[in-house]
């Protein structure tokens, strides 16, 4: 998909898109992890968790973005000859305001040094590209769930996760968010091989 094809013109210049980059999971791991998704929202009613199609780990967050602005990022990171490596995921975490929890996500037991790397130069593209540095130190988690509200919830104990195999992270994916009643629906835009 080449630049402009990702959105359409309109009288006032180019639509804007939500868009991050992120590495999607395998569909055996989103099988796995959908049954455990389900045993958790009965135990914790007050999280959204994230349907097993969306799950995956964001290495950067666009924000609203021209389409040519993020395909030129993807046409940068596809020529920079980006590492594949190998990625397993691990324990449960959480991020907290106070002594509520606001987001609950897996963190990783091995790759940690690859997608920090991976992470790295993203953010170095992003930032030829024009937009602004990420303020907060990457941090590689698949996010599981957020509290519905604002301020936090109370989480009661939950089950373990399974234990998945690792995988090799071979692609990096640009993908576009759409918010929806039912929530984000996230869509592909561009795959950036990893070798």
């Amino acid at each position: 998909m080449g630049a402009g094809q990702l959105g359409e013109e309109t009288e006032n210049g180019p639509v804007r898109v939500r868009t991050f980059f992120g590495l999607p999971l395998p569909e055996a791991h989103r099988a796995v992890l959908d049954g455990y998704l389900a045993a958790c929202a009965t135990r914790a009613p007050d999280f959204r968790w994230t349907p097993a199609s969306n799950l995956h780990l964001t290495i950067r967050f666009l924000g609203h973005v021209e389409p040519a602005l993020a395909e030129g990022i993807a046409d940068r990171l596809s020529a920079a000859g980006l590492t594949a490596f190998d990625l397993a995921l691990g324990d449960l975490g959480i991020f907290k305001r106070g002594r509520m929890a606001r987001v609950v996500w897996l963190g990783l037991r091995t790759g940690s040094e690859g997608i920090t790397t991976l992470a790295a130069e993203v953010e170095a593209e992003s930032s030829r590209g024009g937009l602004e540095a990420e303020a907060r130190r990457f941090h590689a988690h698949l996010t599981l769930a957020r509290a519905r509200p604002r301020d936090g919830a109370a989480l009661p104990v939950l089950p373990p996760p399974p234990e998945l195999p690792a995988w090799r992270a071979e692609e990096l994916v640009l993908y576009r968010s759409r918010l929806g009643r039912g929530g984000s629906v996230y869509e592909p835009l561009r795959r950036v091989r990893l070798s």
